[in-house]
């Protein structure tokens, strides 16, 4: 199912966090928004998971204004692991997990057999079974995050929206969740920082600064040492992976 955001814009109190956005994530795709710190990546992804209405613009849904879906659907189709995702209560990982269910579910009605299996295969994927009778506020932040990206898949979404996935994640797991990101067969939009992750995962790229989309599509072709310099200030040389021939950024520790 393809996502699209058209013209999106969020003002909040008199500042413009976006600014005429437009993007375009086909079926299938992941693609990725990088861009400085404050350049409105999790703004606007928080317009995709409806956290936020945006002020001017409209996100399509397989080319449905979202706004006019029920919540319920939305939560049936778009499913979001945030950098903000916490509980209250220290709920075991094992039922944080089954909570991304609950958007299926009517009333009481308990977890079927096809949707327990669901949830341990989503927590074998991610490597978090092991403590699924743990407290979820007994978790390292990596743990953690495994956790609610297992809540998210559990959900069966046809939109994947991911905020910083890889943020606390060591490397083992930064690689095996980027690679899972490849293999789900879903519309992935991903907000990510380590441009050399974004280039290896994403078959597209969204380069935001101020607000507005300075740059997109195929990180091949955007990831150059003039806008690496441009829009993050920093000098790169950029080479190419020996094995997989994506663009890969060396940076200079001297500056500009």
């Amino acid at each position: 199912m393809d996502l699209t955001l058209d013209g999106l814009t969020v003002v909040t109190d008199g500042r413009t966090l976006v600014d005429d956005l437009s993007l375009k994530a086909g079926d299938g795709q992941v693609v990725g928004l990088v861009g400085p710190n404050g350049s409105g990546k999790s703004t606007a992804l928080r317009c995709v998971y409806r956290a936020l209405r945006p002020t001017a613009g409209v996100v399509r849904v397989g080319g449905d204004d979202l706004s006019r879906w029920p919540v319920r659907r939305s939560a049936q189709t778009i499913a979001a692991a945030t950098q903000d995702a916490a509980v209250d209560l220290d709920f075991t990982v094992a039922e944080v997990v089954a909570l991304g269910r609950a958007p299926h579910l009517r009333g009481n009605r308990p977890l079927s057999a096809r949707e327990r299996d669901l949830c341990d295969r989503m927590m074998d994927l991610l490597d978090v079974r092991h403590l699924a009778g743990r407290g979820v506020l007994t978790l390292s932040g990596g743990e953690r995050q495994r956790v609610f990206l297992a809540r998210a898949l559990v959900q069966e979404p046809r939109i994947l929206v991911l905020d910083e996935p890889t943020n606390h994640l060591d490397v083992r797991h930064q690689v095996g969740l980027l690679s899972l990101l490849r293999d789900l067969e879903r519309t992935v939009l991903v907000v990510l920082h380590d441009l050399n992750l974004a280039a290896a995962a994403c078959d597209r790229l969204g380069v935001l600064a101020g607000g507005r989309l300075v740059a997109g599509g195929d990180p091949a072709e955007i990831l150059t040492p003039r806008l690496i310099h441009d829009v993050f200030g920093v000098t790169a040389t950029v080479v190419r992976h020996p094995g997989t021939g994506v663009p890969q950024l060396l940076y200079s520790m001297k500056g500009p």
